[in-house]
């Protein structure tokens, strides 16, 4: 399980790592005005609208991609066992204690019961 996380997450770095490259090499919108007057965007790699589309496009993968991880890194993390613990971890569950045979006059009697007053005695 901890091969998987690990993979996982590499692929998740490496998505964020691209969608932040991404998103700073793209042009904005007010960049497509300056191309119609021949500030030479035109003369690109991909064309004049190529070269967004095509990054668009591979940021709106690698925006997937990250989501997707992002969800598998998650479950994986909460389903995880729990190999080591601190102290304070598990709590104490509540357990009924037992009244010494001594506190209540009878041997075996148990002076706390469903029909007596005197759970309703202040100690």
């Amino acid at each position: 399980m901890d091969i998987l996380f690990s993979v996982v997450l590499a692929i998740h770095l490496l998505a964020a790592i691209g969608v932040i490259g991404l998103v700073l090499v793209q042009h904005g919108k007010g960049a497509d005005m300056g191309a119609a007057f021949g500030s030479g965007a035109s003369g690109s790699l991909f064309g004049a609208t190529g070269s967004a589309n095509f990054l668009s496009r591979t940021t709106a993968v690698l925006a997937a991609i990250f989501f997707v991880t992002s969800l598998s890194l998650a479950y994986i993390a909460s389903n995880k066992p729990k190999t080591t613990g601190g102290v304070m971890q598990d709590a104490v569950k509540l357990q009924a204690v037992p009244v010494p045979a001594a506190a209540g006059g009878e041997a075996g009697a148990n002076p706390v019961d469903a029909g007596s007053k005197a759970k309703d005695i202040p100690k």
